[in-house]
C-alpha cells in the first residue's frame, strides 16, 4: 500500500516526534516532514542523525533518554529553541520488551516495561504542556497499543493501558486550554528489521515459542487475520495530529483491523 500524502497539511506547525529512530515512529516523522511540518526527532539510538538526513523540509533531531523527566524535558525545550514552538507532539516511543507468561516474567523486566511503555509517555505529555501554552493551544498524539488484551505481555498491557488513561484524562483537563489529547491503538504492525532489538539480551528459546503465540493471537483476533503496514498505522496517526481531527479529543482509536483491544 502506498501512502497518501497530503503536502502542506502541517505547513507552519512544529511537531515533535519520540521514537523516531526507526518503525512507526520514523515514518511518521518522515511523512510529517513532508507534509509541511518543521519536525524534531526524538530517540536514544545514536544512528539518528542518518533518520533526520532523510527527512524533506526541515527537521532535526536530538538525542535523549525519554524514560526519565529530565530527557524528555530536554527534547521539547530544544524543539522550542530549534523551531520557536511546540504545536504538536507525537508519543509513539514504546514496546514491549519480552513475550513471555506472567507468571514467568522476574519483578526486574515487569519495572523495565513499565518504564519503556508508560513513562516516555507521561514524561513526555507533561513536559511539553508549558510549550502547548504558550502558543495558545495543541495537540498530543499518545499511540497505545490493542494489546491492553493480549497474551505474554501483561506488564506491557498494564502500561498500555496507562496511555489510555493518561489521554482520557488529560484530554478532560486540558480542553479548556484548546489543547486535544488522542491515542491510537495499533494492534500487529508489519515493520523493517529492527536495528536495536526490542531486547538486548536476546529471546530464549522459550520465548521465541511464545512470540509465535503471540503473533498467532494478535492474527487470530483481527477481523482482518494480518498484520498492517506501517502505512496504515502512519494515516491515522497523522490524521488525529492534523486540524482534520479538531473536535476530537479524549478518544483512543483502535487501528487494529477490527480488534479493539
Amino acid at each position: 500500500m502506498t501512502a497518501a500524502f497530503f503536502a502542506g497539511r502541517f505547513a507552519g506547525k512544529v511537531m515533535v516526534v519520540t521514537g523516531a529512530a526507526q518503525g512507526i515512529g520514523q515514518a511518521v516523522a518522515l511523512r510529517a516532514s513532508a507534509e509541511g511540518a518543521r519536525v524534531l526527532l526524538v530517540d536514544r539510538a545514536e544512528f539518528l542523525p542518518e533518520v533526520v538526513a532523510g527527512a524533506q523540509g526541515r527537521a532535526a533531531g536530538f538525542v535523549a533518554d525519554l524514560e526519565t523527566w529530565a530527557g524528555a524535558d530536554a527534547a521539547m525545550r530544544h524543539a522550542v529553541d530549534a523551531f520557536g514552538g511546540i504545536d504538536i507532539l507525537i508519543n509513539v516511543v514504546g514496546g514491549a520488551i519480552r513475550m513471555r507468561p506472567f507468571a514467568d516474567f522476574e519483578p526486574a523486566q515487569i519495572d523495565a516495561e513499565i518504564r519503556r511503555s508508560l513513562m516516555p509517555t507521561l514524561y513526555g505529555c507533561h513536559a511539553v504542556l508549558p510549550h502547548l501554552a504558550a502558543r495558545g493551544g495543541g495537540t498530543i498524539v499518545n499511540v497505545s497499543s490493542n494489546a491492553t488484551r493480549g497474551i505474554h505481555r501483561v506488564p506491557y498491557s498494564a502500561a498500555k493501558g496507562g496511555v489510555n488513561a493518561i489521554t482520557a484524562s488529560l484530554a478532560m483537563e486540558l480542553a479548556g486550554q484548546n489543547i486535544r489529547v488522542v491515542a491510537t491503538a495499533p494492534g500487529g504492525t508489519d515493520a523493517p528489521p529492527r536495528r536495536i532489538p526490542r531486547n538486548a539480551a536476546g529471546d530464549s528459546p522459550a520465548e521465541r515459542q511464545w512470540m509465535v503465540q503471540v503473533r498467532d493471537q494478535v492474527t487470530g483476533s483481527s477481523f482482518l487475520g494480518r498484520y498492517a503496514s506501517i502505512d496504515e498505522q502512519v494515516a491515522p496517526i497523522l490524521f488525529l495530529a492534523s486540524d482534520e481531527a479538531s473536535y476530537i479529543t479524549g478518544s483512543v482509536l483502535p487501528v487494529a483491523g477490527g480488534d479493539t483491544g
